[in-house]
């Protein structure tokens, strides 16, 4: 990867499609020595749903109307926010321009264009980063330095949970040709980063996963709920319960957890406890006020930091690959009803 010497650092935000685009945003504006522009060509796609020139100038950002225009301004990196299924082409797009990526998760709907994406970059020599904000979570840095310290022995098993709300706002979240699938799509893949941190990138070996749309069948197009469980090398086994299981009416949109078991210990996990839970009389309904830290901003640091330093940024597009290879095979273990075996490229 070239360290970029332009003064201000230029970055692109490539549509509005996906919720963390408007903290993206936010937080790019706020660093120092950035200049953002923005774009959401898609955005006719979504009727009645907010973005485009309007949400931009809500946020106090630039806009330009079309990719084209994004990426003649020559930008030194470009944030992908576009539909999982729209992500490829502009990250290739994005790299062929001469742009570093930090692409939304998951990298992408199948693995074969998630492997295309990376060689893309590779042959462009522009760094691709994945937005999994969880892995900047203090609370996984504690528990990630626990394990490498051998506080917890051996690791044996791990149960993960991804449970949040159906996304409002945002139809494409539920609909397979926009999104790749459901639940499993959406939630598996936060899970599967961290456990690729935590093991140093271990392949998975083969993955069984059973799903359902007894929630929100009326307004989802795909499973709101999946039991998902990966063999790694090493031997270590993680269950994922990902799910759209929260509430309409719920205080906040879901949450994640771990729990951790070693030959030693056990070490429980929660991502977002960092909050004051109450209630509210005028609205008649329970309240949580999170505080602490902004992990998409640490996300949006990484990727900014790495490209002034020359550095790789982390995650990159080999986790994608490898979390998107789980994914993959969740679906196709759904299908057939029994476990799915993994061949690494």
């Amino acid at each position: 990867m070239i360290a970029r010497t332009t003064t201000p650092l230029r970055i692109g935000v490539a549509s509005f499609a996906h919720t963390h685009a408007v903290a993206y945003v936010r937080n790019l504006l706020a660093l120092p020595g950035v200049d953002v522009l923005t774009t959401d060509p898609d955005h006719g796609d979504r009727p009645g749903e907010s973005g485009g020139a309007a949400m931009a100038r809500d946020l106090g950002a630039d806009y330009v109307e079309t990719l084209d225009e994004l990426l003649a301004w020559e930008p030194d990196g470009v944030v992908v926010c576009s539909e999982n299924a729209r992500h490829r082409p502009y990250v290739e797009r994005a790299a062929a321009a001469g742009a570093h990526v930090l692409c939304e998760k998951p990298l992408a709907t199948s693995v074969a264009d998630a492997e295309a994406m990376v060689a893309a970059c590779a042959e462009a020599g522009a760094a691709l980063m994945v937005a999994f904000p969880v892995r900047f979570s203090p609370a996984f840095a504690a528990l990630r330095e626990r394990v490498a310290d051998g506080a917890l022995g051996e690791l044996c098993a791990v149960t993960g949970t991804n449970n949040g709300q159906l996304p409002a706002g945002r139809a494409w979240f539920a609909d397979p040709a926009l999104a790749g699938g459901g639940a499993m799509t959406d939630h598996t893949v936060h899970v599967a980063d961290l456990m690729d941190a935590l093991l140093g990138g271990a392949e998975p070996r083969s993955v069984y996963a059973q799903s359902n749309q007894v929630l929100h069948a009326d307004r989802a197009g795909a499973e709101t709920a999946g039991l998902v469980s990966i063999a790694y090398d090493g031997g270590v086994v993680v269950t994922v319960d990902c799910s759209w299981s929260k509430p309409d009416d719920y205080p906040t949109w879901g949450g994640l957890t771990l729990q951790v078991v070693g030959s030693d210990g056990v070490a429980d996990l929660d991502a977002f406890t960092q909050r004051v839970d109450g209630f509210s009389q005028p609205r008649r309904s329970p309240l949580w006020l999170p505080y602490g830290t902004d992990l998409d901003g640490l996300l949006v640091a990484e990727f900014v930091d790495a490209l002034r330093t020359g550095r790789a940024p982390q995650p990159d597009g080999a986790v994608g690959v490898r979390t998107t290879r789980i994914v993959e095979a969740a679906y196709a273990s759904a299908r057939r009803g029994h476990p799915v075996d993994i061949v690494s490229a």
